[in-house]
C-alpha cells in the first residue's frame, strides 16, 4: 500500500513594489512539533527563523524566487504559481533522499494543498485553498520557508541599494518606500508595473 504525503504550497512577496516573489515547498515528517508552526505572517521574525532552521533539519522542504523583471512580464499571479511551481521541482530533488532518512521502502505518493485561490501545473494532484496558510502545518512550513527567505534576499538587497530601506519594509509599499522612490527614483530591483 502506498505511502500519501500531504505537500504544502505558499508563496510570499506578492504585494510588494520591488524584490522577487518566493515560495516554498515542505512536506513534514510525521513527528515534526508542530507547536512551532502557524501563519508566517502572525510569527515574530525570531519564530519565523527558528522554525524555518527546523523544517529545514527534519523536513523535506524546496524553495524558489521569480525575479521582478519577470513579474513584470508575466503578471504577479503567474510569477506566484511559477514560484510554487519551482519550489516543488526543488523539494522533489531532495526527496528520494528524505524518504531513504525516513524509513520508507514502499511506494509514496504526493498530494499538493497550495494557499490561495490558484493551483500551479504539478505531476500531482493539487488544490487550491483560500486560507490554507492558517489550516494546514506543511502550508504553514511553505508559508515559513517562502517568507525568511524572501527576507533574506530583501535584506541583501537593502545593502546594495542603500536609501530604498528594503531590509525595514522588504520592498512592500510603506510610506518611505514609495518616497524613496520618488525621490531617488525606481532602484534597479523595482517592479515597474506596479505603481508607486
Amino acid at each position: 500500500m502506498s505511502a500519501l504525503y500531504i505537500v504544502g504550497l505558499d508563496e510570499a512577496g506578492r504585494g510588494p513594489l520591488a524584490g522577487p516573489v518566493t515560495a516554498g515547498c515542505v512536506v513534514l515528517p510525521p513527528d515534526f512539533p508542530l507547536e512551532m508552526l502557524g501563519d508566517s505572517k502572525k510569527l515574530t521574525e525570531k519564530k519565523r527563523e527558528a522554525a524555518e532552521k527546523l523544517i529545514k533539519d527534519k523536513a523535506c522542504w524546496g524553495f524558489a524566487r521569480v525575479e521582478h523583471d519577470e513579474i513584470d512580464r508575466i503578471n504577479i499571479l503567474k510569477a506566484s504559481l511559477r514560484a510554487m511551481a519551482l519550489a516543488y521541482e526543488d523539494m522533489l530533488t531532495r526527496w528520494p533522499a528524505w524518504l531513504i532518512s525516513q524509513g520508507v521502502t514502499g511506494e509514496a505518493s504526493l498530494e499538493a494543498i497550495a494557499d490561495g485561490l490558484y493551483s500551479p501545473d504539478l505531476d500531482c494532484p493539487v488544490r487550491a485553498e483560500a486560507k490554507a496558510d492558517g489550516r494546514y502545518p506543511a502550508v504553514m512550513a511553505a508559508s515559513i520557508i517562502a517568507k525568511v527567505g524572501r527576507d533574506r534576499i530583501m535584506r541583501d538587497y537593502d545593502a546594495l541599494y542603500p536609501g530604498y530601506g528594503y531590509a525595514r519594509h522588504k520592498g512592500y509599499p510603506t510610506k518611505a518606500h514609495v518616497a524613496a522612490c520618488r525621490s531617488l527614483g525606481p532602484s534597479p530591483i523595482q517592479r515597474m508595473t506596479f505603481s508607486y
